[in-house]
């Protein structure tokens, strides 16, 4: 996961705008299929949207997104509701060069 300085989150969040969200987290929580899903998405997509479950506060959310992030090798852009936006760069390696430049 890359530190973001807030110049680059506002980027990506302006980009993320037109996104719909591409996973979604059930009331299960953070389930293997969602963690398979969520690798999927970001290594096509490098920025995505993920939809999480109705939660009793908005603390239980960000700690929600956060654990996602985490477990997904992924960066927490922004938490907008119940949508959290997440960014993995894709890696060099790998064919297909990254879309989103970061500053």
């Amino acid at each position: 996961m890359a530190e973001l300085s807030p110049k680059q989150r506002k980027h990506l969040a302006g980009l993320a705008h037109g996104l719909s969200p591409v996973v979604q987290v059930g009331a299960a929580g953070i389930s293997e299929g969602v963690l398979e899903a969520l690798a999927v998405a970001l290594a096509h997509h490098e920025l995505i949207k993920v939809k999480l479950p109705k939660t009793e506060s908005a603390d239980a959310r960000h700690q929600l997104a956060s654990e996602l992030a985490e477990r997904g090798g992924a960066t927490l852009v922004k938490l907008l509701g119940r949508v959290a936006i997440l960014y993995l760069a894709r890696d060099r390696d790998l064919p297909g060069k990254p879309r989103i430049k970061l500053g």
